[in-house]
C-alpha cells in the first residue's frame, strides 16, 4: 500500500492524501479544506476502486468556472500516482 499526498491548485482544498495498492485500488481519500460533506462523500464512493476507473469518472469536473475542481484535481493525482504503482 502506497500513501501519497499531492497539492491541488486552483480549488479549495489545501491537500488531498490517498492510498493506493499494489493493485492500483483507491484507498483513504481525504481532503483538507474544501467542500467538507462533498469531498468526504467522494472518498466514500470510490473507496476500493480502480485509479483508472476514478480517474476517467472524475477528469475534467468543473467548479465554478475554475476549469478545475476537486474531483478534478483527485483525478490528476491520482494520474500522477498510478506512474508509482
Amino acid at each position: 500500500m502506497n500513501t501519497f499526498q499531492y497539492t491541488p491548485q486552483g480549488v479549495c482544498a489545501r491537500q488531498l492524501q490517498f492510498s493506493l495498492d499494489d493493485d492500483g485500488n483507491v484507498s483513504g481519500v481525504s481532503f483538507y479544506g474544501g467542500c467538507n460533506g462533498n469531498l468526504k462523500a467522494i472518498g466514500k464512493l470510490i473507496e476500493g476502486k480502480p485509479a483508472q476507473e476514478v480517474i476517467d469518472i472524475l477528469k475534467g469536473n468543473d467548479c465554478a468556472g475554475r476549469g478545475t475542481s476537486c474531483a478534478d484535481q483527485l483525478a490528476i493525482a491520482l494520474e500522477e500516482a498510478l506512474e508509482y504503482v
